[in-house]
């Protein structure tokens, strides 16, 4: 079974300094950025699942090796290949419930020191462990989460909620973006995370949602959560829901 060094010696080989300059300006690398301090060796993520690809699929123990990389898309492979393998631990007719438990907890484990701690980490795979694994348990870990000031474990708790809404259960997505409309979080990508999985409530589940989560909330939504929850909607009201909301915040 293949080992985390052959999947990192695939990525340096697909890598490319060019993208290596860009990658690290695009994910905000610099001090006091929210990537500061990330490394990246240019690969980017089609060529990164192509690898996972190659050598699925990967014993924990080196998904875990990959984690602990300090190279962004050492991580990201690892990541990827954690999906597949809950995937198959949740295949209907081999689903293995104990592996199940494992992995969600091992992604967990990964969110909480930190290995799992850029935008696209989060969102390549925060709704295909996490997610998965609460769409019939209790989700008060997402609440505990969404608790924290660490920015990726909020966006994590957000994320994981795009598993139950294309189940169609918006319940805990509301519940969370209620959270963080006063707690004074303006971070933006904070605020992309809740309008997202808000605007995806409204496409996925029950427009009427959205629109009463609108309607109740606009005045108190920060600015960009507000501007991606109503991104499809139409001009009209888009500008009739921003309108209530420079009438609550004269000055902001």
């Amino acid at each position: 079974m293949a080992a985390a060094t052959d999947v990192m010696a695939a990525l340096a080989e697909a890598s490319d300094a060019g993208d290596a300059v860009f990658l690290q300006r695009y994910f905000k690398t610099g001090p006091g950025e929210y990537g500061e301090g990330d490394v990246f060796i240019g690969v980017r993520v089609p060529a990164v699942r192509a690898v996972v690809k190659r050598f699925r699929p990967l014993p924990l123990e080196a998904i875990a090796h990959l984690l602990e990389s300090d190279v962004h898309e050492h991580r990201l492979a690892g990541l990827i290949a954690l999906n597949a393998s809950f995937a198959a631990a949740s295949a209907a007719r081999t689903r293995d419930d104990d592996e199940r438990d494992r992995l969600a907890a091992f992604y967990l484990g990964a969110v909480r020191v930190g290995r799992v701690n850029n935008w696209d980490l989060v969102d390549a795979s925060a709704e295909f462990v996490l997610g998965d694994y609460l769409v019939d348990k209790p989700r008060f870990i997402l609440f505990e989460l969404i608790e924290s000031p660490d920015l990726w474990w909020r966006r994590v708790a957000m994320l994981s909620t795009f598993a139950f809404i294309k189940g169609g259960d918006a319940s805990t997505t509301l519940e969370l973006a209620s959270l963080l409309l006063d707690d004074g979080d303006r971070r933006d990508l904070t605020q992309k995370a809740v309008g997202w999985m808000l605007r995806e409530v409204g496409k996925r589940v029950d427009r009427s949602l959205l629109v009463g989560f609108l309607d109740a909330n606009a005045r108190r939504m920060p600015a960009v959560m507000l501007s991606y929850a109503t991104e499809h909607l139409d001009a009209a009201e888009r500008a009739a829901y921003r309108a209530r909301r420079s009438a609550a915040s004269p000055t902001e």
